[in-house]
Order: structure tokens, then C-alpha cells, then sequence
């Protein structure tokens, strides 16, 4: 799990310093950088909205449009591929996503929020979504596949934990804010505020400690090698073996998720009068954000050991299903509206199974990822992903008032079919495939 040598070209004190920087202190920041921004712009907007008073159909729709800098980002990878260093890509999107944390907080304040917030959100998610390719490529030149494969469940947990600040602190902070306070505007500006100054602080801390790869190479090209690259990168991705299938599988893996993460933290917001279960925004950030989160973390963990343990071929069933079973809790919650702590252990238990099944998905990315074209093949698995989150996350709004929370939750259960149903068709033995 040697990490690269730096590159000899660049100033030699420097070189070797950062190249004794150990990866387990790098990659918990660099994933906790990329979950920040992509829970906040996909996930809490959500919740802020839900506490300003947008209705679920609204929330649903504009924010599944977020996704679409993630579905498309494949288009620019081969620009992140072709100028400077993967290191510099991650380091100026961290800077340009701290401007846009420090903007979001302000337009809570300004009276068209609604439509400055969602602009501001677009642009946080394109640099974001930049951010990704930026860091998923550099991941996988600083460490060699071996170090790669074992460092999924840190990166995975480091991302949880941005989930857990995010969803949790960040959501409960502002919860309290709003008890005290009394102004729900006033306390999402200082919530995300905070976010900002962590993020800033990454931004420093990475500037001076990211390592120097060797094979992160100082590059200028043309527009028209880019678009070479670019086309030689998309025809070796789709010559792959039983290509048709991996598509299929990538897109409908998460499917029902793409449902369900759109109007969870609706149902636990709204009153029961309406079906939802009533919780405060305190309440929502220890449930899902914080317990929950804690949860996801440990299954994350447990998953990504499982998989160095055992071939993925032999689990990734069972942790396409762990992924899956567990939303069967939100159907029970919206027929009985539980107490609050059983709500707490439910949704412990489904986070859980996600981050066993998440384990698997993400090793599965990174092994059809060939080594010529890691990020552009990266960048393109990860693009159709979001568009399995972004087109069920629609109508899913639309959906959930036309068919209440109940049965919109079954509807949830039912798309995780056609994602297990893609294992069938394709290609598992990829442990030892050639690079």
C-alpha cells in the first residue's frame, strides 16, 4: 500500500515531505471534503426547504435537477485529465466550493431565496461534481490497487462522516437555532455559515499536505487531443464486456434510493395528521444525519473488510440485498408512526445495510475503471449513477401525494428488483483482471 513517489521536477524539500505523508491521513480528508458539499447541495436542501416552507413536489423536482453536474460530469473529466494536476483540480474546486457554502448561507436572507439558494446550489454542484472527478483520480494515482481496494471502507467512513456533519450537526444545530432564535432563515444562514469555515480549513490543510504522485503529472494539452482522449476513453469504456449490463446494473443499483432520499426526511418532518411522523429538525439531524450516519459508517467499515476478505463475486449479492431490505422499515413507519426511539433504531438499521451495499457498489466502480483511463472511466460510472438518482428523484415528489406515504414507500421497496436483478448478467470475477 506504498504510496507514489513524488514527481522529481517539482522542489525537492517539498517532494519529500509530502511523499511520506501517510494515505490514512490524506484520504479521510479528501472524502470528507467530497461528502460535505454533495450531502448539503442533495440532501439538506431538503431539509432547509422542507423547515422554509416549500412543498414536497417542488422540493423533489429542483433538487433532483442537482444531480445533473454528477450524470453529466463525464463530459468534462477528459479536461481534468488533460491540464494541470489532479492535485490542483482538488485543491481550487475545494476553494471555489467554500465561496459557494459562504453564498448559500446569505441568500437565506435575501427575499427571492428560493430561486438565489437554487442558483447557488447549481454551481456548488457542478464545481462539486468536479470536485469528485478531481478526487476520485488523484485516490487512485496516489495509491496503488491493492492500498485502493483496502482504503474503500476508510474513504467510504471518512464520507460518512461528512454525512454525519452535514446531515447531523449541521441539521441539528440549525434545529436548535430555530427553538431559540425563532427565525428559521436567520438560523440555516449560520448552519451553513459553520460549513464554510470547515471547509476553509480543508482547503488549507490540503494545500499543504496533499501528496505529489508521481503519475500526477503537470499537464497542457490541446482541445483537440482532449476530444481524442475523450473519444478513446468513452470507446474503451463502452467495448467493455456484457457493457449493456454493467449500464443497467450502475443505473438501477440505487434506484429505489433515488425515491426514498428525496422525501425520507419529508415524512419524518411532516406532522402525522398528514402521514408524516412529526419530528422537529433537531430530531431529523440525530435520526438520520447523526445516528443513522454512525450506522451507515459501521456498515461501510464491515463491508469494505468483507470485501479484502472475500471475492466480491460471493457477497455482492448479499450486500445488494442489505442495501435494499431495510426499506421495508419505512413502510412500517408509515403505518404506525412509531415512537421516536424505535424511529431512531429503524433507521440505524436501514443505514446499516446501505453502507454494506455501498461498499460493494463502489468497489464494483472502481474495478471496470481500466488503468489508462481510470478518471474519465471513473467519472463515466459515476455519472450514470446520479442519473439513477436523479430520474426517479422527478416524480417522486409528484408520486408520494398521489399515492400517500404508505404506499409510495412500497413503491420504493419494488424498485430495488430490477437493480438485484442486474447481477445476474454481469461480469463479477474482476479481482484479477488485467490492468
Amino acid at each position: 500500500m506504498k504510496i507514489s513517489s513524488p514527481d522529481s521536477r517539482l522542489p525537492t524539500p517539498d517532494s519529500r515531505f509530502h511523499s511520506r505523508v501517510s494515505a490514512w491521513l490524506f484520504v479521510p480528508t479528501l472524502y470528507f471534503a467530497e461528502g460535505v458539499p454533495y450531502v448539503i447541495i442533495n440532501n439538506v436542501s431538503v431539509i432547509f426547504y422542507k423547515q422554509l416552507g416549500v412543498d414536497n413536489t417542488q422540493i423533489a423536482f429542483w433538487t433532483s435537477f442537482l444531480y445533473l453536474p454528477w450524470v453529466l460530469k463525464m463530459f468534462w473529466g477528459p479536461i481534468v485529465d488533460g491540464y494541470a494536476t489532479k492535485r490542483k483540480w482538488t485543491i481550487y474546486t475545494q476553494l471555489g466550493m467554500t465561496i459557494c457554502l459562504l453564498s448559500l448561507a446569505y441568500s437565506f436572507q435575501v427575499s427571492n431565496f428560493f430561486l438565489v439558494s437554487l442558483l447557488i446550489l447549481g454551481i456548488g454542484a457542478f464545481i462539486s461534481a468536479t470536485h469528485d472527478i478531481a478526487a476520485d483520480g488523484f485516490y487512485m494515482l496516489a495509491l496503488e490497487r491493492d492500498a485502493q481496494a483496502f482504503f474503500v471502507g476508510i474513504r467510504s467512513t471518512f464520507y460518512r462522516f461528512a454525512t454525519i456533519f452535514a446531515a447531523g450537526i449541521v441539521v441539528f444545530l440549525a434545529g436548535q437555532l430555530e427553538l431559540e432564535l425563532e427565525d428559521i432563515a436567520l438560523s440555516w444562514t449560520i448552519a451553513i455559515a459553520l460549513s464554510s469555515v470547515i471547509f476553509a480549513a480543508i482547503v488549507i490543510f490540503h494545500w499543504f499536505l496533499l501528496p505529489l504522485p508521481t503519475n500526477d503529472i503537470e499537464q497542457k494539452v490541446s482541445v483537440k487531443t482532449i476530444f481524442s482522449f475523450y473519444n478513446q476513453a468513452v470507446q474503451s469504456y463502452f467495448s467493455q464486456a456484457k457493457i449493456l449490463a454493467v449500464l443497467a446494473f450502475i443505473l438501477f443499483y440505487r434506484f429505489g434510493e433515488g425515491m426514498l432520499v428525496k422525501i425520507s426526511a419529508p415524512f419524518l418532518l411532516d406532522e402525522t395528521t398528514v402521514g408524516g411522523l412529526g419530528l422537529s429538525t433537531s430530531d431529523v439531524g440525530l435520526a438520520y444525519g447523526t445516528i443513522g450516519t454512525f450506522a451507515l459508517v459501521l456498515g461501510g467499515v464491515i463491508g469494505g473488510i468483507l470485501i479484502a476478505e472475500f471475492e466480491l463475486k460471493k457477497i455482492i449479492w448479499w450486500m445488494a440485498i442489505a442495501l435494499n431490505l431495510p426499506n421495508l422499515f419505512y413502510v412500517y413507519m408509515a403505518y404506525t408512526q412509531p415512537a421516536i426511539t424505535l424511529v431512531y433504531v429503524l433507521v440505524a438499521i436501514e443505514q446499516f445495510g446501505y453502507g454494506l451495499g455501498m461498499a460493494a457498489y463502489s468497489v464494483y466502480l472502481i474495478y471496470i475503471a481500466k488503468e489508462e483511463y481510470k478518471t474519465s472511466h471513473f467519472a463515466i460510472s459515476t455519472g450514470i449513477m446520479a442519473l439513477g438518482m436523479m430520474l426517479p428523484g422527478f416524480i417522486s415528489g409528484y408520486l408520494q401525494q398521489v399515492l400517500g406515504y404508505p404506499v409510495f414507500f412500497i413503491l420504493v421497496c419494488l424498485l430495488a428488483i430490477p437493480g438485484i436483478f442486474t447481477l445476474y448478467f454481469i461480469p463479477l470475477d474482476l479481482e484479477n483482471c488485467d490492468e
